[in-house]
């Protein structure tokens, strides 16, 4: 019931406000943890680097072991909903989805807007992107982070409750600011593995529901294990490549991969399309994980 339940503050409320959120919190404490971890030397970037993530993940687990226990003194109709207002911020689901809309808006006014507003999304060069690469990029996008910022935090609770969720939202918040290459290779090594085996199973998980949920149909998953295979990323290959199957949509970074070739150069309706599969695939999860928490209560408590 939280699980449904965080999910209809998501869609009606939204992103609680910035001095509130948790995720900002776990962001302030990375930014100042990851000041002057870079200018180490590499094996002492990486203990450096190691020695804080390890510190912020016991923080969050710590915080969100109190906040369970503290609810669990209280009765299940005051619980329930608590519960489900801790649960919000580890996910943003209704926030990907205006974003990338936002994305498509844009570009219909034009070009430079198209470009100006998925630059707030993505970490790519998107000066000389034509019209369908930047449909391309917030089609990958809303792929990609449906794993990372619904379907994987809604896993790790049902499999660890508040305190995975949070582990989750720490880890991913730390990927996307510490796991690059570069000045980072070794200083973020461990946060970009952490985040590597924490989306294993969910970013599989969304694949399969991309190709499979929606009104189109998709090729079989044979045809999703080859294209997943194609990024450098060992996850976000899967959500990507089922969208574009799905779709029948071509999807790629230049110089680095494409995602079903043989599709078209994704249009408005592509977009569109997307985002409503999309938004069917998360809502699907939801009720599962609702579901599975629902029955996993049932078999400990009789």
């Amino acid at each position: 019931m939280s699980v449904l339940l965080a999910l209809s503050l998501d869609w009606i409320f939204g992103e609680p406000p910035t001095w509130l959120h948790p995720v900002v919190a776990m962001g302030r404490y990375l930014k100042w943890a990851g000041n002057g971890l870079t200018k180490r030397a590499p094996s002492r970037a990486f203990f450096a680097g190691t020695v804080a993530w390890l510190l912020g993940a016991c923080t969050v687990v710590t915080l969100a072991l109190l906040a369970v226990q503290g609810l669990a003194r209280l009765p299940w109709w005051a619980r329930v909903p608590l519960l489900a207002v801790l649960l919000k911020p580890m996910f943003a689901f209704r926030m990907l989805l205006r974003e990338v809309m936002a994305v498509e808006t844009a570009l219909e006014r034009s070009l430079e807007d198209g470009r100006a507003r998925l630059a707030f999304i993505v970490s790519r060069d998107v000066s000389k992107l034509s019209a369908a690469e930047v449909r391309e990029s917030a089609l990958e996008s809303v792929s990609e982070n449906l794993s990372d910022s619904l379907v994987a935090p809604l896993f790790w609770f049902v499999v660890a409750g508040l305190p995975g969720a949070a582990l989750y939202r720490y880890s991913n918040t730390a990927d996307a600011m510490w796991g690059y290459r570069g000045e980072w290779e070794w200083a973020g090594k461990w946060a970009a593995r952490c985040d590597d085996v924490l989306n294993f199973i969910p970013a599989r998980l969304t694949g399969a529901g991309l190709l499979l949920l929606g009104a189109r149909k998709a090729k079989n998953t044979t045809s999703l294990v080859r294209e997943a295979a194609k990024t450098p990323s060992p996850n976000s290959g899967w959500p990507m490549a089922a969208l574009a199957i799905a779709l029948g949509v071509r999807l790629g970074k230049p110089g680095v991969y494409v995602l079903n070739p043989e599709g078209h150069a994704p249009e408005a309706s592509d977009v569109k399309a997307g985002l409503r599969r999309a938004t069917v695939t998360g809502w699907a999860f939801g009720i599962l994980f609702s579901l599975v928490v629902a029955w996993l209560w049932e078999v400990q408590h009789g």
